[in-house]
């Protein structure tokens, strides 16, 4: 697997706004917010797609929604409410290979997140 951009944030190597780390997860926002409170939570192995996910990594996949939901109780949004999303490949909107579920709050928040006008034949 090649190294991404997560990799070098966990390694200390770009600099990132942390929020939460332990030895399996890290926390931190998001450098292109979509929202007024926008971060990101990752499990520290890499896990290049949802599709990648095994057995022996649902534990650390679950304790993203976890630590999620810990960091929206100590901000202080949780009750307000939040969305959480994880992208899967090019059409799902993945960019990094490298699994992260995006947190995002501080507005209402619509559905769908966007609109795309269909092609008619």
């Amino acid at each position: 697997m090649a190294a991404t951009i997560f990799d070098k944030i966990i390694a200390k190597e770009i600099p990132a706004t942390i929020l939460y780390e332990d030895d399996d997860v890290l926390a931190f926002e998001d450098i292109a917010p979509q929202a007024p409170i926008h971060f990101l939570v990752i499990p520290k192995k890499q896990i290049v797609t949802i599709n990648d996910i095994t057995p022996d990594d649902y534990p650390v996949v679950g304790k993203l929604s976890a630590v999620a939901a810990q960091i929206a109780r100590e901000q202080g949004f949780a009750e307000q409410g939040y969305r959480t999303v994880m992208n899967c490949n090019e059409y799902g909107g993945q960019t990094v290979y490298h699994i992260h579920l995006h947190v995002l709050a501080g507005k209402p928040l619509g559905w769908p997140p966007y609109q795309e006008k269909l092609k008619t034949v």
